[in-house]
Order: C-alpha cells, then sequence, then structure tokens
C-alpha cells in the first residue's frame, strides 16, 4: 500500500506521526514543521484517512503492516514512532509486532485498553446525517454537525476532512469502513510480549483516555516507559499545549 506522507526535515533521527481517528496528516503540519528542524520528520495518512487509499477493511495489525511496508519502502531504519489517539494503538502494536523495526515509541493520550465509551458514537452520528448531496458550504456542514456536536473544535477537526470536487462536497476520509470497523478501532490491540525499548506516554492533564490504574498494565508491556501529563491539556494534548508537547518529546529523544 502506498500511503500519502509529508516529509519535514532532510537530517537527524527519523521520526514518524501518526494521526488519531477521523484525523490526517494536515492536523500534525506546524508540529511536523518544528521537528523538523531536527529531525527527519515523517507524518502520514493512515489507510481510509486523508488521501491514503480506501479499505473495507481497518484493524490495527493492518495498520502496523501498512507502515512496516512503508518504512521499507523510504527505507527508514528504526525510526522513532509517535502516535496519538488511534495513532497511539497502531504505535503501539506496531512496536509490539516489530520490535526490531523501531528505536523508541512515543504514545500521546491512549493506552493499550478498550474503550468501549469512548464518545465517538455521537461524532459517528452527525457524520451518518451529513447528506453531501444537500451540502452547499462548509457552514451549511457545520451546522449539521453541530446537532450532534456542541465543540467547536471537534468539528473543526472533522470539517477539515469537507473538500470540494466540482460542485459538490466530498469527505476525504473513508467514512463507510471507518464506521463499520469501528468496534475493532475502540478494541484493545492485540498483545503478544514486551516491547522493552524506551517508551514515552504522554496524557492531557484533563483527559480520561490514560488513568493511574491503567500505568501497572502499559508497565507490564512496555517495561521501560516513562510518563509525562501536560497540564491544562485534554486529549487533543499536540494542539492546546504545542510549545510543551514539542519541548516533552524534543527532550526524551535526545
Amino acid at each position: 500500500m502506498e500511503l500519502n506522507y509529508k516529509k519535514y526535515g532532510e537530517t537527524g533521527q527519523d521520526l514518524i506521526i501518526l494521526h488519531g481517528l477521523f484525523g490526517m496528516l494536515d492536523n500534525w503540519h506546524t508540529l511536523g514543521v518544528r521537528f523538523g528542524t531536527q529531525f527527519q520528520t515523517w507524518t502520514i495518512d493512515q489507510r481510509n484517512h486523508g488521501k491514503s487509499p480506501h479499505t473495507d477493511d481497518i484493524d490495527y495489525n493492518l495498520l502496523a503492516k501498512d507502515l512496516l511496508e512503508f518504512c521499507d519502502q523510504h527505507r527508514i531504519n528504526e525510526p522513532v514512532v509517535l502516535g496519538h489517539s488511534m495513532g497511539g494503538k497502531a504505535a503501539m502494536q506496531y512496536a509490539l509486532n516489530y520490535p526490531d523495526h523501531i528505536s523508541k515509541l512515543i504514545v500521546v493520550d491512549m493506552a493499550p485498553k478498550s474503550y468501549p465509551e469512548d464518545g465517538h458514537d455521537a461524532i459517528i452520528e452527525a457524520l451518518r446525517n451529513l447528506d453531501l448531496n444537500k451540502i452547499k458550504s462548509r457552514k451549511d456542514a457545520d451546522d449539521v454537525l453541530m446537532l450532534k456536536i456542541p465543540e467547536e473544535g471537534v468539528r473543526q477537526f472533522l470539517l477539515k476532512n469537507l473538500t470540494r470536487e466540482g460542485d459538490r462536497y466530498l469527505l476525504k476520509m473513508n467514512f463507510d469502513s471507518l464506521s463499520k470497523n469501528y468496534d475493532k478501532l475502540s478494541a484493545n490491540i492485540e498483545i503478544e510480549g514486551k516491547f522493552e525499548k524506551d517508551t514515552l506516554f504522554i496524557k492531557g492533564e484533563k483527559s480520561k483516555y490514560i488513568l493511574e490504574s491503567d500505568k501497572p498494565n502499559i508497565l507490564k508491556i512496555f517495561p521501560k516507559a516513562q510518563f509525562v501529563t501536560i497540564p491544562g491539556a485534554g486529549h487533543w494534548v499536540h494542539a492546546e499545549a504545542p510549545d510543551l508537547f514539542y519541548e516533552t518529546v524534543v527532550k526524551f529523544l535526545m
């Protein structure tokens, strides 16, 4: 599979960044530019997102395999892999499946567990109600999403998927596949063995995706894990506290 990507920087350690569910590589542009001053930074559209191929299937083993193929195609040897939310699970699965093909792991606001009630049901319903044949402007789309999603920041995040082709709007993501396979994406990763290289878990202070009670289990799977909490931030840590997030990552990698 040929994944869509953007690269920032030409020197230093390879750093691959994986976005979350319903996201795309563009979500990481600003930080990609900053990381690119010190690292060869690759932002990727994972399958069924952005401009990468659309397929009927998606799960964490497939996402991990896609990443391995991407590294082979671009001759990337033992990169640092950073993933947020769904991307965090994909990064963890990659580290467990292919430990010889990664140097360090960074997981942003995600734990290796199932999330049966993580709040995406309203988002899925809102997107399902978005009749693209009737949408004439981004405001039309925002008005529909607002019926189920009161948070403006979440709506603007989702609206980045809206693109215009001729006189009609389309979604960049493969919503049908993502909604159909949502149970696989909210489930836990497949855990076999341990990943015994340096690992960093970054959480937002206001987020409940990583709890104190999750840490013993995380340490069983990732025994060299470190934990950093970003004050005042929620689940979108990198967007809400970009400076502190950047400094935290760089400190871990240097």
